[in-house]
């Protein structure tokens, strides 16, 4: 195995798929501490408005050469920026940093980040893609002029499919489809996914703008669809159905603070900027097919004699794979 850049920044772009979609609408990121040969910290964005991912890894190599935790909550942005803006400078000296994303140079919700790299003598900063946003650009300035080495490039590729979703959701509905089957591509009988996997596709639908469901699964399933799982408010629920007729003591109806439409027309929502989960079967897939763009597989270890499965002929193009508890997420494109 060669441990170079590349090594290093594949282990930031893999942390950061950890929290794909999780940090909308802000992009998921990575950043990997380095200083001469030794892997100080590997740490992401995990939720819009928490540390951002270069914030958190500086806190963990802190804690990492001390030998001890901060008395901090590395969640918290602004506070680990003001205990960070306190540490010996020289702690960091000779650190090269691995970002999947440009630092950010202006303040938002979360202090800047490339301000805050380049108050230490770091020995470089390698990123993968400059920050696409108009106007939100310039922490590779901040840093060269704090005299830090800047280098682009490094897995540009692969960090442009982790921040695709990113770049779509500001110009119009970024479609995630979600689906769970066994081995063998069975989706039906119960529950398949482990928690592990249940917690993650709660955590999801509490991220996104809405969640849309075919009208079939609703009452067929009388699914709740909340998300107890990860405990977080339950997020808005638009059934795609030309008929009405629901029994209304399904529970999904009578989850509090939240609304519920019946629509069988989703041109608004697809052309509205933001994030939309889609959950359903078979009849859900075929009638948004054109407009899906990424589909999310949590794969259960098990194989299953149930009839029901996906009848659908698509191309997909595999984008990350990783291990959750026992079942496999896969990432993938519509091709």
């Amino acid at each position: 195995m060669r441990i170079d850049d590349r090594f290093f920044m594949e282990l930031a772009l893999r942390e950061a798929w950890r929290y794909q979609g999780l940090t909308y609408p802000n992009p998921a990121v990575g950043c990997a501490l380095v200083k001469e040969g030794r892997l100080l910290a590997v740490e992401a964005h995990r939720k819009a408005g928490e540390s951002h991912a270069e914030v958190r890894a500086l806190l963990k190599a802190y804690e990492a050469l001390i030998g001890r935790e901060a008395a901090v909550d590395p969640a918290d942005a602004d506070a680990v920026h003001d205990f960070l803006e306190t540490i010996p400078e020289e702690l960091f000296r000779g650190v090269t940093a691995y970002v999947t994303l440009e630092p950010c140079a202006h303040h938002g919700r979360t202090p800047s980040c490339a301000r805050l790299l380049a108050r230490f003598p770091l020995h470089r900063v390698v990123i993968a893609l400059a920050d696409p946003v108009a106007g939100h650009g310039g922490g590779a300035d901040t840093l060269a002029l704090a005299g830090i080495e800047v280098e682009f490039g490094c897995c540009r590729e692969e960090a442009q499919a982790l921040l695709e979703p990113f770049g779509i959701w500001q110009q119009r509905a970024f479609v995630l489809f979600k689906l769970a089957q066994t081995a063998n591509g069975r989706i039906g009988g119960g529950y398949l996914s482990g928690p592990d996997a249940l917690r993650h596709v709660h955590r999801l639908r509490a991220a996104a703008d809405e969640m849309i469901i075919g009208g079939g699964t609703v009452r067929a399933d009388r699914p709740t669809l909340d998300c107890r799982f990860s405990r977080d408010p339950a997020p808005n629920l638009t059934i795609y159905s030309r008929k009405e007729d629901f029994d209304r003591t399904i529970p999904l109806f009578d989850v509090p603070d939240r609304s519920v439409e019946i629509r069988d027309d989703l041109r608004a929502l697809l052309e509205r900027p933001g994030f939309l989960l889609v959950e359903g079967g078979e009849g859900m897939l075929r009638a948004l097919q054109e407009r899906i763009d990424w589909l999310l597989l949590y794969q259960t270890p098990k194989l299953s004699p149930h009839p029901l499965s996906y009848n659908v002929d698509q191309k997909l193009e595999y984008l990350h794979t990783e291990p959750l508890g026992r079942d496999l997420l896969i990432w993938s494109r519509f091709g």
